[in-house]
């Protein structure tokens, strides 16, 4: 991969896009992670303006700590972006007192998505108010793989800059940019629950599993029962998910019957 020429390419295309739009910059929820980090930075490159935002809700310390390190390093070597800290976690807590539930289970998921779509509503209040537009974090895996993102969460945005970088794309390019090794390192998690349980624990297989999947959808007799699991996990997740890698179904009315 031609890492400095893939980064020049995303600047550009965020560049035009923002013209061609007439908007004034952008937001970017920073959770901590590597995704968030990397289409931050992309941005800041372009030196337009850049408004990250933190939404913590009862987060890990560490999240919030690698998120707050990486918005400092971000401030300190561009002057295009600001940022804000806005806690939502008295929000999201007056929201479950409100629509509490006797199924745990289904409860604990939904709660989950909620988190992310508090956010999702965080980020377009700001947007809106400054006239930007708000910059998707998914990769290519989460979006078009296995969907592994909430439906009109963190789903819900205006560009996706990164969203055809796999992601061990992702982490190259964010060598190349000289992102912080703790963000690096630090285990994938999209940081909805309790219990910090990472992409991996919830998914059942590492993104560099994921990605040999996508390129091998097809099951036969030479692969190995852990690539046969693999294959499974990800046929699974991208049927299941469908609803959410492909557009809104709409119902088309015959010329005749109008």
């Amino acid at each position: 991969m031609k890492e400095k020429h893939v980064i020049d390419h995303i600047k550009n295309w965020i560049i035009r896009y923002n013209r061609d739009s007439k908007t004034n910059g952008f937001v970017v929820g920073i959770s901590g992670g590597i995704d968030s980090a990397l289409t931050s930075t992309l941005i800041a490159e372009t030196k337009l303006p850049l408004l990250c935002i933190e939404m913590p809700i009862h987060q890990d310390k560490h999240q919030v700590s690698r998120g707050k390190e990486h918005i400092k390093w971000l401030k300190k070597k561009y002057v295009n972006v600001k940022s804000i800290e806005c806690n939502l976690t008295k929000i999201f807590d007056d929201f479950n007192d409100l629509t509490k539930s006797k199924n745990l289970h289904k409860t604990h998921l939904a709660l989950a998505n909620t988190r992310s779509r508090l956010r999702m509503t965080t980020l377009y209040y700001y947007a809106q108010l400054n006239n930007y537009l708000v910059a998707g974090t998914g990769n290519k895996v989460e979006d078009f793989g296995i969907g592994f993102f909430t439906k009109y969460g963190d789903g819900g945005v205006d560009i996706s800059p990164i969203a055809d970088l796999l992601k061990s794309e992702v982490y190259l390019l964010s060598k190349e940019l000289k992102i912080k090794n703790e963000i690096l390192i630090a285990p994938p998690t999209d940081g909805l629950w309790d219990n910090q349980q990472t992409d991996e624990d919830q998914i059942g297989a590492t993104y560099e599993e994921l990605e040999w999947a996508m390129s091998n959808r097809e099951e036969d007799k030479s692969l190995t029962d852990r690539e046969k699991e693999i294959l499974n996990i990800f046929n699974t997740l991208n049927k299941v998910n469908k609803h959410k890698i492909s557009p809104i179904p709409v119902c088309r009315i015959p010329k005749e019957l109008k």
